[in-house]
């Protein structure tokens, strides 16, 4: 990922730089916010790294104006709440401690760029869409990767630009349903100065930074139509114009897109071009989902069990037989981000030398499907299925125990969000909204560098 850190880099913060470089971060330097803000203009990143000491809120008030979407992460010395609490009010996304911990740059790297994944398949359903994506990676045909939400589509994304011969280039990644449709056009094509209001600067878009690389266009089916025919023409002439320019821009990428709908039907109901279907869709690399991919299941539960097993600094526990059929027999609607979140909770709630069933609890309290055989279900266990730990849980509703399960776990994190989404295996949004609700309730909530001082 591209970082750019705002600050004097010596002592702490040159310390969280060089962490950052170890975890594969391309690191850029700027002493001051004028720097940083040119840094971004010219070249973009994917986060920003800023000392309190700088001033964070006129930072977040001009990228805004600019239309520059990018996440702010706050950093200073200690626990310093007052700092902490004015950094998240002015727009930062999170806040980190000083001096640097490593395991939790690691997480908010790994929570911002969703990189942390390695490409983990067993099945044959998936063997023969790799064999495809290795393939054409070598070439410069235009990508359609389709499937499910959930099933892996940008990893497999990653996948095709680590073994194209533009692997040595940016990736660029643009989630097209998470940004505005007002501020899409400028987030892709770019914008001159005084393009709109607050247009203070020139301003590259992500085809520009993902110049002699990989652009991956993520659920391009959210686009606006309207937005769709210049899309086209930039794939088709190899040009793009930014918003308020006066000449086209020459550019040299390689075209990736997601989406979890069926294109075809979209452009018959004319909510997506049909001439752009047919240039994105030279090569369609279709993933299933992973309920039929079991050999990927168990692959996936196990590099998930002993990721989250390190993670939270408990003991790795094998997934019991019961457990892996119980998790074999599943619909995984959510797929891959679901398994995983699913695992994680598995275990914190496990307890002794297996994850049995009765740890392979849903966050809304709704059971797996039930086996064929008519076993018990998840929420209907036998008596004699309960571990010691499992019955503590008796007699409470799920949301009483995921609100001590996200709390504990925010403690445990010192009130960063960030390091706890991670643990948790729910998105900072997901994790924010509980906060939000638990608040409203009058339940106490750590706040970003401290710990929780009331029980719940």
């Amino acid at each position: 990922m591209r970082l750019i850190i705002a600050g004097t880099l010596n002592g702490q913060l040159g310390e969280a730089s060089r962490i950052a470089m170890d975890k594969g971060a391309r690191v850029t330097h700027a002493a001051d916010i004028t720097t940083a803000l040119n840094f971004l203009r010219d070249r973009g990143a994917d986060a920003v790294m800023i000392d309190v000491r700088l001033d964070i809120k006129a930072f977040i008030d001009q990228i805004r104006s600019e239309r520059i979407l990018v996440p702010v992460i706050a950093c200073g010395i200690g626990a310093d709440q007052r700092a902490a609490v004015e950094a998240i009010r002015a727009g930062a996304q999170e806040y980190l401690p000083l001096p640097p911990d490593a395991a939790l740059i690691a997480a908010v790297l790994e929570a911002i760029t969703d990189e942390s994944h390695p490409f983990i398949y067993r099945d044959p359903a998936m063997q023969g869409v790799v064999r495809l994506a290795e393939q054409v990676a070598s070439s410069e045909a235009s990508i359609l990767i389709t499937g499910e939400s959930g099933t892996g589509k940008e990893v497999m994304a990653r996948f095709v630009h680590r073994k194209s011969r533009r692997a040595n280039a940016q990736f660029v990644s643009v989630n097209c349903a998470a940004i505005p449709e007002n501020l899409l056009e400028s987030e892709l094509f770019g914008h001159e100065k005084g393009a709109f209001t607050g247009a203070v600067a020139r301003r590259v878009g992500k085809f520009e930074e993902a110049n002699g690389g990989t652009l991956l266009l993520d659920e391009i089916s959210e686009m606006d139509v309207r937005l769709q025919a210049k899309l086209l023409r930039a794939i088709q002439e190899r040009e793009i114009d930014r918003v308020g320019g006066s000449k086209p821009v020459k550019v040299d990428l390689r075209i990736i897109a997601t989406s979890n709908r069926d294109l075809t039907e979209e452009v018959k109901k004319g909510s997506f071009r049909e001439d752009l279907l047919f240039r994105l869709n030279v090569v369609n690399l279709k993933i299933p989902p992973l309920r039929e991919r079991p050999e990927d299941i168990k692959a996936l539960a196990k590099y998930f069990a002993d990721k989250y097993a390190e993670a939270n600094q408990v003991p790795r526990r094998v997934i019991s037989e019961a457990a892996l059929q119980l998790i074999l027999r599943h619909g995984w609607k959510g797929n891959v981000r679901e398994l995983e979140n699913t695992i994680h909770r598995a275990v914190l709630l496990a307890n002794g030398d297996e994850i049995r069933p009765e740890a392979i609890l849903l966050p809304d309290g709704k059971p797996h499907s039930p086996a064929a055989t008519g076993s018990a279900i998840i929420g209907e266990l036998p008596p004699a299925a309960a571990t010691p730990g499992s019955a503590a849980l008796v007699g409470r509703t799920v949301a009483e125990v995921e609100r001590d399960l996200i709390l504990e776990t925010l403690n445990h994190c010192l009130g960063n969000r960030t390091h706890a989404a991670n643990i948790l295996g729910i998105s900072i949004r997901t994790l924010r909204n509980k906060l939000n609700q638990y608040n409203d309730e009058g339940v106490y909530v750590p706040l970003p560098g401290e710990g929780q001082r009331a029980a719940i």
